[in-house]
């Protein structure tokens, strides 16, 4: 998880009134793939980074770092474009702000939950943000539901109480877990609704470097509330975990947001926009591959429902929702 469901919001306004003739470059399916691949390993990177690692203070790091990064270049462009303000206003550091803690937050529970729930199922809760997304919309907004959406969000909840059953074995899920996942994901459909309204920087790599610093400023405000500075101990922290903190940083939170901005301005917005339910199948296969994390039927048959439901909701909604 990074900062992409905030900029897929941004990134598709702009990229409904973009006309795109065929055929697509190479490169921009590539850079599909990457997102495919990277955003839908950062769930076994977040597994691993957990094991030896405080969840909040690991995610506080990978967003502070990303951020110290994004931030500076976002403001080079932001210098060297016409005339105009040098530094973001007040009104933009709180709209980012705002949007930052929700999405970060939510990413840094997951890690939490991580610790007692597999990396797969983690990530097929995750993969309900649409079905959030879409009845929150409809409980703030009043906006209506057609009938591929309705049956969308009423499979997702057959996913989500299936998924949320599992148990009972060798190795019984987390009821814990599962239920901070499920609030992660609505946080993360919170802030994605945030970040559609209020003066927003033009540039979503500066947009993003002030959204990493808020929130990693306030992850870490919550690790020292929880005593998570006490429970560090860097000689503690496996080979592992650090290598994994690294893919975050560069892989998840820098390499592949730049993909996606690519493959978002030159793709059609529906085909980039499968990435939400590709992700989770990414991140199933490669926590029982690398991992060895088991697939029951249970968990099988509710990431079918899951899947299938935000396939129904993302290729029925219009492609800035």
């Amino acid at each position: 998880m990074g900062t992409q469901s905030t900029q897929a919001v941004r990134a598709n306004k702009k990229a409904v009134s973009v006309p795109r003739a065929g055929p697509f470059p190479l490169a921009a399916w590539i850079c599909l793939l990457v997102v495919y691949v990277v955003w839908g390993s950062t769930y076994l990177a977040i597994r691993v980074g957990v094991e030896t690692m405080p969840p909040l203070l690991m995610a506080a790091a990978r967003s502070l770092v990303a951020g110290l990064i994004m931030f500076p270049l976002g403001l080079r462009r932001r210098r060297s474009a016409p005339p105009g303000p040098r530094w973001p206003s007040g009104a933009q550091w709180r709209a980012c702000a705002a949007a930052g803690v929700l999405l970060l937050v939510g990413q840094a529970i997951v890690g939490v939950a991580e610790r007692s729930i597999p990396s797969g199922l983690a990530a097929l809760l995750v993969a309900t943000v649409p079905l959030w997304l879409l009845g929150l919309d409809a409980g703030l907004n009043r906006a209506r539901l057609g009938l591929a959406q309705l049956a969308g969000l009423l499979l997702g909840l057959a996913g989500v109480a299936l998924l949320s059953s599992l148990g009972g074995g060798s190795r019984p899920v987390s009821v814990a877990g599962v239920l901070m996942v499920i609030g992660a994901a609505g946080m993360w459909a919170l802030g994605t609704m945030t970040a559609r309204r209020g003066p927003f920087p033009a540039s979503p790599v500066l947009a993003t470097g002030m959204e990493l610093l808020a929130g990693g400023v306030v992850l870490l405000v919550l690790a020292a509330a929880t005593g998570e500075f006490g429970s560090l101990h860097p000689s503690h922290v496996s080979a592992r975990s650090w290598l994994a903190l690294g893919y975050l940083i560069v892989a998840g939170s820098i390499v592949a947001f730049s993909a996606y901005g690519i493959a978002v301005r030159s793709l059609p917005t529906p085909t980039v926009a499968t990435y939400a339910y590709v992700n989770p199948v990414i991140a199933v296969l490669l926590g029982a591959l690398i991992l060895g994390e088991r697939l029951t039927p249970a968990m099988i048959g509710g990431g079918v429902l899951v899947v299938g439901a935000v396939v129904l909701v993302v290729r029925r909604s219009p492609p800035a929702h």
